[in-house]
């Protein structure tokens, strides 16, 4: 039997192997990079093995590290998670060859499916039905198609090309994004379904021959060729359902497969079923066929590879129905730009469990990170897992957007007030969802807070400092906040906000009651009373509707959960200091990362749009575009050069 397991990965995977051993009674070990050496599951683990470095491959990816790991903590088997070393077939044989248990499927099995292009020929030798597919882009004269990378996955390395005159480039950046990101930057090519949905099995076999579905999942909404929300059971006719299910089957069968894998199809309007690949691991969405058919995947991982047969024999019939949304630290509205920075506060309420089981309706969430963790540009974007299960779909989805849209996430950027009108959007109610989604919807990237409630937002921003900064005085903190001696003038405050500047101005009268505001720029504003005004918590009474706001301040910066939605704002001071602004048409870098291209050079004349160079960070490419028609000034980086956050990459003069 397994007695301590060595988890080869980080994050929310590996708090999710942990929770199942310490159930299990089964010792944890975690390996760690510099850049974790605080994250929530090295201090969960029994035991923690430091990797000198910061960058995958300087940690997470070095299997001499890892195995040195496992010899000098005493473990006898390996978890893989999922990314880094779960698909590699060498990284299983070694570990296998160092005389410890191999948490996944046999080297055979993961080499024989990792590289795609003979995975698709020895899969349609079994069956399984296949898209038409190139590796030669000279042969394609029909499209649109997909470029994707031979040895990953997670949606990158993909790129949609819907005519000749795209093609060139877009195979030269998919392999660089590929060879980044897998260490090999081999692509082919296979016709694009318009609309077709993404649908998936997930299927387990163990040493004893069998193998066995486990039910289908739908990942059809996706932004970039990866997947943000995903549901059990995928609402099919029974008869795709059956073909799904037999078709993935015969694919385990093919390579004599162990343990957790998933089958992924893509679903054309027509009811047809093309595989596209299958990935020889546990998979991100793995929570939502926990919920529904009640088993710990984690566990059957663990049974399975000490040599016990699968304790269920057949499909278990689904139990109503698993949302899950990827939670990621990114901007949604400026191309999924990835954030970095402290996580000040993350909290969702309502969750019933972590990383476990549900007694009933409610949420679970599978978090990599707390209060106070450090989001940097080294790792996947992707912070928590959300999850709700209930009886059916439709309760699901709501219990889901209503716990996302009261959640604290405060101190980096994320996607979700995205998910929360995915969510709630009427075609999402009615399963008129694929792989195009959010393309054809651009509505559901508009903020969650409408532009007429940003003045309320930032009344109540004003209020709640100025009280916190009459708490903390050191004479007449009884005063009420704001009260001044001249009644006649206002209080003045100014932030930055999504939309650029605001400037709030109130008055308070002798009894501390709010006498008047106004915000600039803003329109008419409604008819508001103070009720209440603390450093945490403002509650103003609007046109008669009491209105509850939650203040959170870090430093300069303002956070506040209405009713409405999230805003967060940056106080400015009163006395700014001019050598701090930049020259105009300057472009900063988002985040720090590596200049891989420049396009343009000092003097050219450039249209608005136009793609002035490419900054790689969080292993994914970020054009950056010029935001006017102009001429390219200054260009102070070149190829191959590191830029921090708020480095200015260029200057373009608009004409």
């Amino acid at each position: 039997m397994i007695t301590r397991l060595l988890v080869a990965n980080r994050g929310e995977i590996a708090r999710r192997v942990f929770a199942t051993c310490r159930a299990l009674g089964v010792e944890t070990v975690a390996v760690h990079s510099d850049a974790d050496a605080d994250a929530p599951f090295v201090a969960e683990a029994d035991h923690a093995v430091r990797l000198p470095g910061n960058t995958p491959a300087e940690t997470y990816l070095r299997i001499d590290l890892i195995l040195d790991a496992a010899r000098r903590t005493g473990a006898d088997a390996v978890h893989p998670g999922y990314g880094f070393l779960a698909e590699n077939a060498e990284f299983a044989a070694a570990v296998n060859d160092a005389g410890l248990a191999w948490v996944g499927p046999p080297a055979k099995a993961i080499a024989a499916m990792g590289d795609k292009m003979a995975a698709k020929a020895l899969l349609a030798e079994a069956g399984v039905p296949m898209l038409p597919t190139w590796t030669d882009a000279d042969e394609i004269t029909d499209f649109p198609v997909l470029v994707k990378a031979s040895a990953g996955g997670g949606g990158r390395g993909m790129r949609v090309v819907r005519d000749a005159a795209g093609l060139a480039e877009a195979v030269a950046s998919a392999r660089r994004e590929a060879a980044g990101a897998f260490g090999d930057g081999t692509v082919f090519i296979e016709r694009y379904v318009e609309r077709g949905r993404h649908v998936e099995v997930q299927i387990f076999g163990d040493t004893h021959g069998t193998v066995i579905a486990l039910g289908v999942r739908d990942c059809s909404i996706q932004r970039r060729h990866q997947k943000i929300v995903e549901e059990a059971p995928g609402v099919l006719p029974a008869e795709v359902r059956e073909r799904l299910h037999a078709a993935a089957v015969a694919a385990g069968r093919a390579v004599d497969y162990v343990g957790a894998g998933t089958v992924e199809f893509l679903l054309a309007s027509d009811g047809e079923i093309y595989f596209l690949e299958m990935n020889t691991r546990l998979q991100v969405e793995h929570p939502v066929t926990e919920l529904t058919t009640g088993l710990d995947l984690v566990r059957l991982q663990l049974l399975v590879a000490e040599g016990e047969p699968l304790p269920v024999a057949a499909t278990p019939p689904a139990q109503g129905h698993a949302i899950e949304v990827r939670l990621c630290a990114e901007d949604p509205a400026q191309g999924y730009r990835p954030a970095t920075g402290t996580l000040h506060r993350f909290a969702v309420p309502g969750v019933a469990a972590g990383f476990g089981p549900l007694a009933g309706p409610g949420l679970r969430l599978d978090s990599g990170v707390v209060d106070g963790s450090v989001v940097g540009v080294h790792y996947d974007s992707m912070l928590a897992k959300v999850i709700a299960w209930a009886p059916t779909r439709a309760e699901a989805a709501r219990a889901l957007a209503g716990a996302l849209a009261r959640a604290e996430l405060h101190g980096v950027a994320t996607n979700r007030d995205l998910l929360v009108r995915v969510l709630r959007s009427p075609e999402f109610a009615a399963v008129e969802i694929d792989t195009g989604f959010l393309d054809r919807h651009p509505e559901v990237f508009a903020p969650l807070l409408p532009a007429d409630q940003l003045p309320l937002a930032a009344l109540a921003a004003a209020l709640a400092t100025a009280a916190a900064r009459r708490a903390s005085a050191p004479v007449l903190a009884g005063l009420p906040s704001g009260w001044r001696n001249v009644p006649a003038f206002p209080q003045v405050t100014r932030f930055t906000g999504p939309d650029g500047e605001i400037e709030v101005r109130y008055r308070l009268d002798r009894s501390g009651g709010l006498a008047e505001w106004s915000t600039s720029p803003g329109g008419p504003t409604p008819a508001v009373g103070l009720v209440r005004a603390a450093p945490d918590r403002v509650v103003l009474d609007v046109d008669g509707v009491r209105r509850a706001y939650r203040v959170h301040r870090v430093s300069s910066e303002v956070f506040v959960d209405g009713p409405d939605g999230a805003a967060s704002l940056a106080e400015l001071p009163r006395f700014p200091d001019p050598t701090t602004e930049l020259a105009a048409g300057s472009l900063v870098a988002p985040l720090p990362g590596t200049v891989t291209r420049v396009h343009v050079e000092v003097g050219q004349r450039v249209a608005a749009g136009d793609l002035l160079l490419t900054l790689e960070a969080m292993k994914l490419e970020h054009p950056v575009l010029a935001p006017a028609d102009g001429v390219v000034a200054e260009l102070p980086v070149a190829t191959g050069g590191q830029v921090d956050t708020g480095a200015v990459l260029a200057v373009v003069n608009p004409e």
